[in-house]
């Protein structure tokens, strides 16, 4: 499944997240594969999209970024997707 992870820095942790950055990357751990990774120019924010089997990984690598980030993590669909389930609740529908 596929997730939108949206983050947003604790105003006093700028130079300990840049900090982290530069030492790990930022990279997710291995159950977690991430498809894109977009940061914000002038905002503590940013973006990815990653694609996980169950949430378990997704959690640990927020948790290891938590003391500086706040995030918000949503299911994702492709347009492919989403039209599937847009023309299944069509047919549902009528």
């Amino acid at each position: 499944m596929k997730f939108i992870v949206r983050w947003t820095g604790k105003p006093s942790a700028q130079q300990p997240a840049i900090e982290r950055f530069m030492k790990t990357g930022g990279n997710p751990p291995d159950s977690v594969t991430q498809l894109g990774r977009w940061h914000a120019i002038g905002e503590f924010s940013g973006v990815a999209i990653v694609e996980a089997t169950d949430t378990s990984g997704l959690a640990a690598w927020l948790l290891q970024w938590g003391d500086l980030f706040s995030f918000t993590v949503c299911p994702a669909l492709s347009d492919e997707e989403l039209g599937a389930a847009l023309a299944a609740h069509q047919t549902a529908s009528k």
